[in-house]
């Protein structure tokens, strides 16, 4: 037996190797400590043997609710994903595994790499439509790249999407790459409608440094980038620093920022209702925009999701919140699930990166119904 983390966005530690009924395995925080959840690592063994796998920190790992029926992900080609059996009990996640190939990789989420992300922005800029702009360099030294979709006629709405604050959400830079890849079809509809009426600005990826480290949360320092939205700063978040000052030149009239939830099995928005520029403009967005999205994606649901902020008491360090109060436009998080979506639930795959793919593809429905109405 033999367990490897070393590449990009791994992340487990082998406390031992001695029997294949109990192997066990840690997973390394982020840097800072304060949190951890995601795992990434590829296991060889021998084909037809049976393997028992246990995290045992997984009970204080930073959402112990995120393992309640929760399946883990493995791929032999690392191309498709499917569930294994896993359980969770006593603090201790327990993957059961059964090998097919000599050697498998499992992984919280289907994992997507920083090689991946480069390939998603080289393929863009092949498009006329489209100009990569460099804002900066995070804190591990690699670029921070905007991907800017359209002529930049000031007439037009400005749409910005934000995608993997939190790195270990890798189902959003899923997302993205099936946002940008129908917007760039020459020979679709709604891009083409969109393009005529707004310009978009597009950072696939906000945490670069975390994505390769195998964080769950954090960039390169354990700073939490969700939390930085006010008060940015070179030293520790360059990466909302520069994507801030980016915005204030372009303004915003839509935003959409991308995320993952470990507990809640659904696609659900948050919504800035509780900013202090909350208004009935801006509430009738939010209710046009939820219509749309949810006739566009049946993946998409608007009962379950978080609590609503009380008027005038949002956290305005987080992304969505802080946008939605400096620009006074429509503003959201969208957040998809890390286990399977009980709205249409799939017990082989759960959530996976294809439907990840075409609720992005929806999401631009959303964003036609709503775009003419956004000034």
């Amino acid at each position: 037996m033999r367990i490897s983390a070393n590449f990009d966005g791994g992340n487990i530690q082998v406390v031992n190797l001695d029997n294949k009924d109990d192997i066990q395995l840690a997973i390394r925080p982020d840097a800072g400590g304060e949190f951890y959840q995601w795992f990434n690592f590829r296991f060889e063994g021998e084909v037809g043997n049976h393997y028992t796998l246990n995290i045992i920190n997984a009970g204080t790992a930073s959402y112990t609710k995120g393992w309640e029926d929760y399946q883990a992900v493995a791929s032999y080609d690392r191309q498709h994903w499917f569930r294994i059996p896993t359980h969770y009990q006593d603090g201790k996640l327990s993957i059961n595994l059964e090998l097919d190939c000599d050697a498998i990789q499992i992984a919280y989420f289907a994992p997507y790499s920083y090689e991946r992300h480069l390939d998603l922005l080289s393929s863009a800029q092949l498009h006329l439509d489209v100009n990569l702009e460099h804002l900066g360099l995070t804190l591990d030294g690699r670029d921070i790249t905007l991907m800017k979709v359209g002529n930049g006629d000031p007439s037009k709405r400005n749409i910005w999407i934000t995608a993997r604050q939190h790195p270990g959400e890798t189902m959003a830079e899923w997302l993205v790459e099936g946002l940008v890849n129908r917007l760039l079809d020459n020979d679709c509809p709604t891009a083409k409608a969109l393009l005529d009426k707004a310009n978009f600005y597009i950072v696939p990826n906000m945490n670069p440094d975390g994505s390769v480290r195998g964080h769950l949360r954090t960039n390169a320092i354990g700073v939490n980038l969700n939390r930085e939205w006010q008060t940015p700063s070179l030293e520790k978040s360059p990466e909302v620093y520069h994507v801030v000052n980016k915005m204030q030149q372009t303004g915003v009239d839509l935003f959409y920022d991308v995320h993952g939830d470990e507990g809640l099995p659904y696609v659900f928005l948050a919504g800035c209702e509780g900013v202090p520029a909350y208004s009935d403009k801006l509430a009738q967005l939010q209710a046009d925009f939820s219509q749309a999205l949810t006739l566009a994606s049946a993946d998409f649901q608007t009962q379950f999701g978080y609590d609503k902020d009380e008027p005038g008491q949002a956290n305005l360090t987080v992304a969505s919140n802080w946008v939605a109060q400096t620009f006074e436009c429509l503003s959201n998080t969208l957040e998809m699930p890390f286990k399977d979506n009980n709205n249409l639930a799939d017990p082989f795959v759960g959530w996976s990166p294809e439907r990840s793919i075409y609720l992005g593809e929806a999401s631009l429905i959303a964003m036609l119904a709503v775009v003419d109405k956004l000034r």
